[in-house]
């Protein structure tokens, strides 16, 4: 994969560290995989859900809904992965606490 390294390292910081900060307990898990001609990175929490609200804009500039940031950091991170050619997604856990970020990259050939 071609990619900046130090931003791709301030995406999966971003991500987990958001994870931590909505989950006082269970497990934040971090996964990579291949998927066909995309890398795959998820962040998985059992913290608290994203608000429904807030969901659809979740990647916008201020889209915050507490008092644990100011809604710049997602969007920072959509725009790395954007850059990079890859996307990004999150949503709420289906069926158990807590939320799921993803984001992937293509693979260079």
């Amino acid at each position: 994969m071609e990619a900046d390294p130090a931003r791709i390292r301030q995406v999966v910081a971003n991500l987990v560290s958001n994870a931590g900060k909505f989950t006082e307990q269970g497990t934040i898990t971090v996964t990579v995989d291949r998927a066909g001609d995309q890398a795959m990175v998820q962040v998985k929490d059992t913290g608290i859900v994203i608000d429904p609200e807030i969901l659809p804009r979740l990647f916008t500039k201020f889209a915050a809904k507490s008092d644990r940031g100011i809604g710049l950091g997602l969007y920072i991170c959509k725009r790395i992965i954007d850059a990079h050619g890859g996307k990004i997604a999150a949503d709420n856990n289906a069926g158990e606490k807590g939320a799921t970020f993803a984001f992937t990259l293509p693979m260079a050939r």
